[in-house]
């Protein structure tokens, strides 16, 4: 959708992308096919196929805000915003808000998906925690001591991206919580330099955390439905 905005041919979904657009569907296949919870099972196939569907949902809205994010940073070129032109000022507003929708997303995703996780492999985690995060699903996997392989996996994942993923947890924190993530950028240089021009933000170490938020959701969602298909009998 949005590349059409942009006046981009559509995407066309490829490698990791497309493999795990398609494991998803079969999937939500699977559960299509299953008789609904008075049949015995404990899980409720319904409910989980439309919580996979708006998995698959959100990680093309990820996927777009991520490009846009890109898109619109590759046009802005003037490192301060005073001396920007309207055009300009304009494109760097779109950077802003996909990059701000992206870095969101990100966790709203991997707290969908650690829902969807902990009703299919049974963790319980609501009791150790009410309000959950998918990263408390993850040490779950281990305080029980099931699923290692999967559990074992989706930590890697987790560990391989976490310096980014700080970085875009506090600066959600501090969007959803405080300011707006970008002027706790300007308050810094206030503070640091209070007479002299504000100087934009690190948009490629800010693009690049976004990006690799991004390939982390991504793998983590491949990992955990390839798993679930591979042990698709028993559900």
């Amino acid at each position: 959708m949005l590349r059409s905005l942009l006046g981009e041919p559509p995407r066309r979904d490829e490698g990791l992308l497309s493999d795990t657009f398609k494991t998803m569907r079969q999937v939500i296949q699977h559960f299509q096919a299953r008789p609904d919870r008075s049949s015995g099972s404990k899980l409720d196939y319904s409910k989980l196929q439309i919580w996979i569907e708006g998995l698959a949902a959100s990680l093309d809205e990820l996927e777009q805000c991520t490009h846009a994010s890109a898109f619109f940073r590759h046009k802005v070129h003037t490192r301060y915003i005073a001396e920007m032109g309207p055009q300009e000022k304009g494109d760097y507003a779109r950077y802003v808000y996909f990059y701000k929708d992206g870095f969101i997303r990100v966790f709203s995703i991997l707290d969908k998906l650690g829902t969807v996780l902990n009703e299919l492999y049974g963790l319980n985690t609501a009791r150790v925690k009410p309000h959950y995060s998918y990263f408390t699903v993850l040490r779950q996997f281990s305080y029980l001591g099931v699923h290692p392989r999967l559990g074992q996996r989706l930590t890697e994942i987790k560990e391989q991206h976490k310096d980014s993923l700080s970085r875009l947890r506090r600066r959600r924190n501090t969007e959803i919580h405080y300011m707006n993530s970008e002027m706790q950028d300007d308050l810094w240089q206030k503070n640091q330099a209070p007479h002299g021009k504000l100087e934009l933000e690190d948009m490629d170490q800010h693009l690049t955390d976004l990006m690799d938020g991004y390939q982390m959701v991504l793998e983590s969602l491949n990992v955990s439905f390839k798993y679930t298909l591979s042990n698709i009998k028993v559900f």
